[in-house]
């Protein structure tokens, strides 16, 4: 875990499109093995099983990218919130109980997690708004499981799953989006309005429950029956275009209008992060929120999106500590991601 703590995930690389916006694309599908009770009613043997048919399903590589399978059962609570932050794995998995299990490809573009919700959680992450290369990977690899793993499937219903919302096609289409423009003149509110009326949701950095930290938000869809997979990663296609729009337009009024307050902000934000000697991650989201906005407007020299975007992750607290070598206290977390903090942009400088 300690040498995963020190790479980046593919998604994090800020090279797709619209990377100046959206930070993200995945897809997941929830699936259960036929002829197995759902994960909440299965026993101990069953969940174990299930594990195992869906390991010899992939073998030992996703779309020739190497696996690495992981027993969330035994794994440190530090860990679990490690993946968790990496968004590999959710919350109810990494706090669930017995037989749960993930498999990673290299690169953690793909993950499959194993007794969550439902049996089967099949993900596909892209850096940037790239969906319909999400669909394509994750429709190859839900075939690639399906041809030795039985899925529970009803001719009418579609895809059966522990959650009525997901029953049909069981897929749920999410792009991650920085806003700090629409947040900043208050604005934000349109992007809730424009989801609702579709139908979609609107979540924090890690989805359900979560806080929109750092000026990120989650779109996506909220049912599944009823509707092709198709037509429901257009519906979020369409609304992230638009919303990709709006920030587009507000941060470049911004610059026109208020380039000096922008850059004041930005200014700030720069100096807090490399002279602080105590930052909580709170703070250091909404600061490293800024300098990405920053960035974009030509307003830091000798910074990148992908340094940024790792960032956002490296300073969350279990990475944080699992880079430290050591479990911390929050007084010490906040010294140690200040000095993290101080050391990674050292080099940038104000444009």
């Amino acid at each position: 875990m300690a040498e995963l703590a020190r790479t980046s995930g593919e998604w994090l690389k800020g090279d797709g499109p619209e990377s100046d916006i959206v930070i993200s694309s995945r897809i997941r599908l929830a699936r259960n093995v036929a002829g197995f009770a759902f994960v909440t009613r299965a026993s101990a043997d069953a969940r174990f099983q299930i594990i195992q048919m869906v390991k010899s399903a992939m073998l030992d590589e996703i779309q020739h990218r190497p696996v690495h399978h992981v027993n969330i059962e035994t794994l440190s609570t530090l860990d679990g919130q490690m993946l968790m932050e990496r968004q590999l794995i959710s919350r109810e998995l990494a706090r669930g109980d017995g037989p749960r299990a993930v498999a990673i490809s290299e690169g953690e573009r793909h993950s499959v997690m194993i007794n969550e919700e439902d049996h089967l959680r099949i993900q596909v992450l892209h850096s940037g708004f790239a969906l319909d290369d999400c669909w394509l990977e994750c429709d190859a690899l839900d075939d690639q499981i399906e041809q030795t793993v039985p899925y529970a499937f009803h001719p009418d219903l579609g895809y059966l799953t522990a959650c009525p919302t997901n029953v049909g096609t069981g897929i749920r289409v999410s792009v991650m989006v920085h806003l700090p423009a629409l947040r900043l003149t208050r604005e934000i509110q349109k992007v809730h309005q424009a989801a609702q009326k579709i139908n979609l949701a609107v979540r924090g950095l890690y989805g359900e429950g979560s806080q929109a930290m750092g000026d990120f938000y989650q779109i996506s869809n909220q049912v599944t029956l009823g509707k092709s997979e198709q037509q429901l990663i257009t519906e979020v296609q369409e609304v992230v275009t638009n919303i990709i729009g709006w920030e587009r337009r507000v941060r470049d009024l911004l610059i026109r209008d208020k380039r000096a307050e922008l850059h004041d902000q930005v200014a700030r934000s720069f100096g807090v992060l490399t002279s602080a000697r105590s930052i909580s991650s709170e703070e250091t989201m909404h600061l490293l929120s800024s300098l990405r906005m920053g960035i974009q407007q030509g307003l830091i020299d000798n910074l990148d999106l992908a340094t940024v975007n790792e960032l956002f992750i490296h300073t969350q607290p279990a990475h944080l500590q699992t880079l430290h070598g050591e479990a911390l206290e929050t007084a010490e977390r906040n010294t140690v991601r200040a000095n993290y903090l101080r050391k990674r942009l050292n080099s940038s400088s104000l444009g």
